[in-house]
């Protein structure tokens, strides 16, 4: 108990010294070490590095405007509508996506190319903004990576040789970083509640979860690597569709625009650039 005490009270005299956010999802007060201007700031700089080191974005403005366009209405509905989003579809083979802090958003090829509805790409990107409206990327990468390091690096406008390769060296921890199950089974939640709030049918979840598990070879998808298995995820997000949202009757699901506006345009001239697997962020 006096354990527990102590604990509860360091946790208040943080709170009291650094500074303290609510988690809009939760209700919590939260320990953090960043301001949402700092968010910002962050994400600006670090985005284009974190674009080059996954292969550059797809050059097929149809793709990109698609993506954008899912993710703005998944944002709009989410609880932290203020900030400015910026979703990229970028040419990585690995099947993954990420947030940045400040509403950076990036999808790969490798995952787009597994996807086949409207819907699975928003529970993907629902779930992404989630962590940026819990700040779960800031927050982690604070603490790990060192908050000195990132304002440092987010602060400074030169482009002087030891700033390059500081940002890239930061690059590939961030891409390094792994959720907890806490903030995946948040965001997991959370990003269903945003679609469905923006009129997609959550079984997109659903059906995004098994295509993750039952990829071929035994191997699991880079997304595993920074997020957890899907196989408990599975069960309770069946049980949340069957308590909080059994009508999905009129929904989005959305199969026929994604192949036009995707599949069939990652197939086209435009959208053939391939990453050099050597790139790979992991």
């Amino acid at each position: 108990m006096a354990k527990k005490t102590l604990i509860a009270v360091l946790a208040v005299l943080s709170c009291l010294s650094i500074g303290c956010a609510v988690n809009p999802l939760t209700g919590d007060k939260e320990l953090m070490l960043i301001s949402e201007k700092n968010d910002i700031e962050i994400g600006s700089k670090y985005a284009p590095e974190i674009e080059k080191q996954l292969g550059g974005r797809i050059e097929n403005d149809q793709i990109q405007k698609y993506i954008d366009k899912i993710g703005q209405k998944i944002a709009y509905v989410s609880h932290r509508q203020k900030i400015e989003y910026h979703f990229t579809a970028v040419e990585h083979e690995s099947i993954n996506a990420l947030a940045l802090p400040g509403g950076y958003i990036f999808i790969t090829r490798g995952l787009l190319e597994k996807l086949t509805t409207e819907a699975q790409l928003a529970s993907v990107l629902g779930h992404e903004v989630t962590h940026v409206v819990s700040r779960d990327t800031a927050n982690m990468i604070s603490k790990e990576i060192g908050i000195t390091i990132l304002l440092a690096a987010a602060i400074t406008t030169g482009q002087a040789p030891g700033e390059v390769i500081n940002a890239a060296v930061v690059t590939q921890q961030i891409l390094g970083l792994s959720y907890s199950r806490d903030d995946e089974r948040q965001a997991d939640l959370g990003g269903m509640r945003y679609m469905f709030r923006a009129g997609y049918n959550p079984q997109g979840m659903i059906e995004t979860m098994e295509i993750f598990q039952n990829q071929p070879g035994g191997k699991p998808p880079e997304f595993f690597s920074t997020h957890p298995s899907p196989e408990h995820r599975l069960n309770y997000l069946n049980r949340t569709i069957k308590n909080k949202y059994s009508n999905i009757s009129g929904l989005t699901t959305g199969a026929e625009e994604y192949t036009k506006n995707v599949i069939e345009a990652l197939k086209s001239k435009e959208g053939k650039t391939k990453s050099d697997p050597k790139q790979s962020p992991k």
